[in-house]
């Protein structure tokens, strides 16, 4: 039944169109089907020229205006220079010849008056916007429509725009869809939505939803036929997770049950000696916690909360608990900035207990709060004490970086994963910190990035969700500012306004998306790339995320990003910072000195402190009031907010700049002046998630790959998740292996690829 849509496109199509095809990643007839129209063109209304964007590939409608073939100036051959309108905008074509003989056909075919599809890459020259050869097709010419009904759709049904590339513009692949879709029958098309379901939501079957996409005779037709796909898609992918949900409720795990109340134990001792009050939000998480430890099952659980709402304490008391019951557990995180500082935190919330502190009661002889630090910088006699502290179960804790993973790490005993951050590991790191334990260990997920809540359910539907929306009492509120970059009245009153917070015995953070100021390429791209222990601190997570075509932020018309080592030397000689020492950290220095500038830091010996974005999480300085972010447009909103958590932690005001030159109107300029409006991290979340797009939700926090989600959106289509959700946890229920569902359960293996599957497999 499915060899049709599993037919190769050599097989299908002629050895050149299907080489075509391939440039877009279509493989298969199937993959050819499901690439879906971008957008549908209405043939009685001409393409919006004025929204075209620098840089971006494009198919619009138009009429041309005027034609003009003369010889080029400064070399030999011919120059055609087409105006094509909407009827108000107009766009540039320009084609070259080497004689004018060679563009008679253009000339021929391109006259005023003339409508057609022209496709191809948006430039800029002279400040005139064009398309450079581009491909086209024009109404009414049987050359590119080889049919009268093909002629007829173009004439008078909505046009099917494709992403397309060059060599094959997106009416070749309209033609290539009418070949297939002629030959196709009903029973070619597996259905992954079983009937009960489809019947249910009242949606189409498959194959007819797909003629009606790809050739709809009305728009109306078109959009219900993208509902019926985009249910498809979230069903598909909620019932991988309902699986995943089955299989986890199904292994085994030790039981960490709390100590009885009134038995003397370190979780007891720890709350006793707690200097505040928990807040309730953090008292009913800690709860669901504990029930979760106490079984004999994994506890998979996604702990969200707002910056500084005392995930850690939550964090910590699970893992007491758990080191009660007689278990080790385990914190992983992203970097040794933030590793360090979860050690010292825990230290300093245990207190006394941190020193070692064994308690030897009757039942518990021998747990052991001893906190251990393992990062990859650590010298040979550190880390040897802390590979045989983490193996003799003498560290109840042990916190690290990626070093955890390392096959020389043992553990006498792992009761409890902690991923802080869960955003800055993949797949398979978190997997092979879970496999040191003897059997499957409790998983904590923390993030302090809210995640609207359609999100939760799309990328971690596996795991439970809480979330901590209070913020402990007694923390002042955060003034946010943005601040026009090269505005001389600005600079000097942005640092002037830092050494008042200074002169009040404050600190303050400057932060850079670069180290090194001769380095093109450092901190510039938003790509996750493979980078040694060194460099992996620095990575920004969203830096320039999608907007490198906004007009007038295009890398040639920007000024370089500020890097770290420039903006110290700035500083040191600005009049306004005079006497104030300034310090540095970033991601290539060498740990104990990235030690030594946070405890400057810390102390006020160096109280304002020039950083990469390596102190975006985690790092808590109760005197930081204070924050300047250079190209602060360059990072997304969840970034933004991150940095921004880092002041304002005490009883103290915060106040944050944001320095850019974007420019109003911009996509970038909407999330500096979200930023200056709101402190909610999650308004922010869902603003950021609209305007940068969803990305990957099976594997964005994990890889940063481009979105495999091709309908959906998981904020618009927020109630389209949750019906598919209850319906895909029925079918589930119903087959948990989906031996009665085999279409759906191709549909997985077929939709999810081979790291998606490994994400839901081992997360």
């Amino acid at each position: 039944m499915t060899d049709r849509v599993d037919e190769r496109l050599e097989r299908a199509f002629d050895k050149r169109t299907a080489t075509a095809l391939g440039k877009l990643g279509l493989k298969t007839v199937g993959d050819l089907l499901g690439h879906y129209p971008r957008r549908y063109a209405d043939p009685g209304a001409l393409s919006d020229i004025a929204a075209l964007e620098v840089g971006e590939h494009v198919t619009i409608l138009a009429r041309v205006e005027q034609a003009t073939v003369r010889p080029m100036r400064n070399r030999n051959g011919a120059l055609m220079e087409v105006v094509v309108t909407d009827g108000t905008s107009r766009l540039s074509l320009t084609f070259f010849g080497k004689h004018r003989g060679s563009l008679y056909n253009h000339e021929k075919r391109l006259v005023p008056g003339a409508k057609g599809l022209f496709t191809g890459t948006v430039g800029l020259y002279r400040g005139t916007r064009q398309l450079t050869h581009p491909d086209f097709t024009l109404m009414g010419e049987e050359s590119d429509l080889d049919s009268d009904e093909a002629l007829l759709e173009h004439a008078t049904k909505p046009i099917p725009i494709y992403p397309a590339a060059a060599g094959i513009p997106s009416w070749k692949i309209q033609g290539a869809l009418r070949v297939v879709l002629d030959t196709l029958a009903d029973a070619d098309v597996p259905d992954p939505v079983p009937d009960e379901v489809r019947e249910r939501q009242g949606l189409p079957a498959r194959a007819a939803a797909l003629r009606s996409l790809h050739r709809p005779a009305t728009l109306e037709e078109a959009y219900r036929a993208r509902h019926r796909m985009r249910f498809e898609e979230a069903f598909v992918l909620q019932a991988a997770l309902a699986q995943r949900r089955a299989r986890t409720a199904a292994e085994d795990a030790t039981a960490r049950p709390p100590l009885p109340a009134g038995q003397p134990g370190i979780l007891a001792d720890f709350d006793a000696s707690l200097p505040f009050t928990l807040t309730d939000g953090q008292r009913q998480v800690g709860d669901e916690v504990a029930a979760e430890l106490a079984r004999p099952r994994p506890m998979h659980r996604l702990l969200q909360g707002e910056v500084g709402s005392g995930k850690t304490v939550v964090a910590l008391r699970a893992m007491l608990q758990v080191v009660d019951a007689g278990g080790q557990a385990a914190l992983l995180a992203p970097t040794e900035v933030l590793a360090a500082q979860h050690a010292r935190t825990l230290r300093a919330l245990l207190g006394p207990l941190a020193d070692g502190g064994t308690l030897f009661g009757a039942e518990r002889t021998g747990a052991s709060t001893r906190v251990a630090l393992l990062t990859g910088s650590l010298g040979a006699k550190a880390r040897k004490e802390a590979l045989l502290q983490a193996a003799s179960g003498e560290a109840g804790i042990v916190v690290g970086t990626h070093a955890l993973l390392s096959e020389h790490v043992q553990f006498a005993d792992l009761g409890l994963v902690v991923v802080d951050e869960q955003h800055r590991f993949g797949v398979e790191q978190r997997d092979a910190l879970r496999a040191k334990g003897r059997v499957s260990p409790h998983l904590l997920v923390m993030t302090a990035t809210p995640i609207p809540r359609t999100v939760a359910m799309t990328v971690f539907g596996d795991l439970e969700t809480s979330s901590l929306t209070e913020v402990p009492a007694g923390r002042a509120g955060i003034t946010t500012v943005a601040v026009p970059a090269g505005n001389v009245r600005w600079t000097d009153r942005t640092w002037a306004r830092v050494r008042e917070e200074v002169d009040a015995g404050r600190r303050a953070y400057v932060v850079c998306a670069r180290i090194h100021p001769d380095d093109e390429n450092d901190g510039r791209s938003g790509q996750k790339t493979k980078a040694s222990a060194k460099d992996f601190d620095d990575l920004p997570e969203f830096l320039d995320p999608a907007d490198p075509a906004e007009p007038g932020t295009g890398a040639a018309d920007r000024p370089p990003l500020r890097a770290v080592l420039e903006v110290v030397e700035e500083l040191r000689t600005r009049p306004e910072l005079a006497g104030v020492e300034v310090g540095v950290l970033h991601g290539q220095m060498p740990s104990d000195q990235k030690d030594a500038a946070m405890a400057a830091f810390a102390s006020g010996a160096a109280p304002v402190l020039v950083s990469t974005t390596v102190v975006e999480v985690g790092v808590d300085v109760p005197e930081a009031t204070a924050m300047v972010i250079f190209d602060a447009d360059r990072f997304g909103i969840s970034q933004l907010h991150q940095l921004r958590g880092r002041v304002g932690r005490g009883s103290d005001p915060g106040l944050c700049l944001l320095v850019s030159d974007a420019e109003q109107g911009t996509p970038a300029y909407a999330r500096l002046e979200a930023m200056t409006q709101t402190t909610d991290g999650f308004k922010l979340a869902n603003l950021d998630l609209e305007l940068r797009s969803e990305g990957d939700v099976l594997g964005a926090a994990q890889s940063g790959r481009a979105s495999s989600l091709r309908l959906l959106r998981v904020v618009k289509d927020a109630g389209l998740i949750e019906e598919a959700r209850t319906a895909a946890a029925d079918v589930v229920a119903a087959s948990p292996d989906l031996t009665e569902f085999p279409q759906l359960a191709d549909a997985i293996r077929a939709q999810l690829d081979e790291d998606q599957e490994e994400f839901l497999e081992r997360t």
